[in-house]
């Protein structure tokens, strides 16, 4: 007896050790996931836009399969959260560079903006001239928690990002026009696209480039605008790239106005075999074109776009910012491999700078005209949505914080009876809402 339970206690010892031996093993392996061989720190980017296998292109950037490896110092592009700071890149949010204050400036720059006439002299007589005068008196029926401020102040561009991220919207989508031109209230604001780009990066958010419309812009205007952004900022950390369904990470381009340029012509820059084609190069990219009637999305087709936005924050102003015409835009984009990118915006009045065009006014209804939007895009399923805007204080569209303000001649709109951050906050819940609403369609 005594001999048998001594080798019962051994048995039992060797089958301890052989667990705990088995147990240990196991914990120094890796999981087998196709990249264990890749060295430490390097990100893997998982392909999110099943959508965008886009048209006869050759792509000369490296193809890893379900996945596109990038440099280590860059944040994925195209990754639906950043899990630090819950960031979301496919909500991209339209920015403007073009204010400017004495401090800055020398001199107010579009908060001076003019009351623009009607084109109708009749219409015209009816209302007032001139300009604003600020700092009482600005063109906004919204008045700025950070006051009428300049766009080159870091400070100002700091608190910018923090509002962004505090939205959750991972790409900043930058106004932009070449060096050297302007919007006719401005003045050129090129040189700051690099402070733009590094303040960005402190907050983990990415840039892309709204291509506005300027005098003299052609198809070969543009061709050379794409080369020049992608030379002198693509290697930029906080460039934003679109991982298509073929795991190509690509710049990504809105362009503003595109209608008013022959779709024949952006054949010659967008279809491979176009006369000073772009595709197959160093400069291929993902373009954007702006759909404002519906003849539009065939000459976005036939132009060799890569998809269409509606931009306009005005439910019905346009064909295309109409939220009962999105499920037949994205029905066309989807039956031919274009990306549909609806816009969404809080409310929208103009009436500061466009007294006659009070017809286009959307009230916020605290909110409620905001988050109608949103839930028209998740009716839709979109790969991107887009918010407009992050500051067009102009027309009314923005999310940054506002306050009250009360002048002797003016008495400004606010978020009240809510906080100067309350469209942020609205941003963020729907920006997650989506993110895990995407996640449920593409499994």
């Amino acid at each position: 007896m005594a001999r048998l339970r001594r080798r019962t206690c051994v048995a039992l010892f060797l089958i301890t050790l052989f667990v705990l031996g088995t147990m240990m093993g196991l914990r120094t392996l890796k999981p087998s996931d196709g990249f264990s061989n890749l060295s430490a720190g390097v990100d893997v980017l998982p392909v999110i836009a099943d959508k965008v296998n886009r048209r006869s292109v050759t792509n000369v950037l490296p193809s890893f399969g379900q996945a596109h490896i990038e440099s280590s110092n860059t944040k994925l592009a195209g990754s639906n959260s950043s899990p630090e700071k819950g960031i979301f890149y496919d909500v991209h949010i339209f920015y403007y560079m073009w204010y400017g204050n004495p401090e800055m400036d020398k001199r107010y720059l579009h908060w001076d903006h003019i009351l623009v006439p009607h084109w109708d002299p009749k219409i015209a007589a009816s209302y007032p001239k001139g300009k604003h005068a600020p700092p009482e008196d600005i063109g906004s029926s919204f008045y700025p928690e950070l006051g009428p401020y300049s766009s080159r102040d870091p400070e100002v561009l700091e608190s910018h990002m923090e509002q962004i991220g505090e939205a959750a919207a991972g790409v900043l989508v930058l106004s932009w026009y070449p060096p050297g031109f302007a919007d006719g209230s401005g003045e050129p604001t090129e040189d700051l696209v690099p402070l733009i780009l590094d303040a960005a990066l402190r907050h983990s958010l990415k840039v892309a480039f709204h291509i506005q419309h300027y005098k003299g812009r052609t198809d070969h205007s543009v061709y050379n605008s794409i080369k020049y952004i992608i030379d002198r900022y693509g290697d930029h950390s906080a460039f934003y790239r679109f991982t298509t369904s073929n795991g190509k990470a690509l710049p990504l381009f809105y362009i503003y106005d595109s209608y008013l340029t022959p779709p024949e012509a952006w054949a010659e820059m967008l279809s491979p075999t176009g006369s000073h084609s772009l595709r197959g190069t160093l400069y291929d990219s993902v373009f954007i074109a702006l759909i404002v009637e519906e003849r539009h999305k065939h000459d976005i087709l036939a132009g060799g776009f890569d998809g269409m936005y509606t931009y306009f924050a005005s439910n019905g102003f346009s064909y295309g910012s109409l939220h009962q015409n999105w499920k037949g835009l994205k029905a066309f984009c989807d039956s031919s491999n274009l990306l549909f990118v609806p816009s969404v915006g809080p409310g929208y009045v103009d009436t500061s700078i466009r007294p006659w065009n009070n017809h286009n006014t959307r009230n916020r209804v605290n909110g409620r005209y905001y988050e109608t939007a949103l839930q028209a895009v998740l009716n839709v399923r979109p790969e991107i949505v887009t918010v407009t805007s992050f500051n067009e204080w102009h027309e009314g569209t923005q999310i940054e914080r506002a306050v009250p303000k009360k002048t002797v001649t003016r008495l400004y709109l606010d978020y009240q009876p809510y906080k100067p951050n309350m469209y942020l906050e609205l941003t963020r819940k729907w920006a997650e809402k989506f993110s895990k609403e995407k996640e449920e369609w593409l499994m």
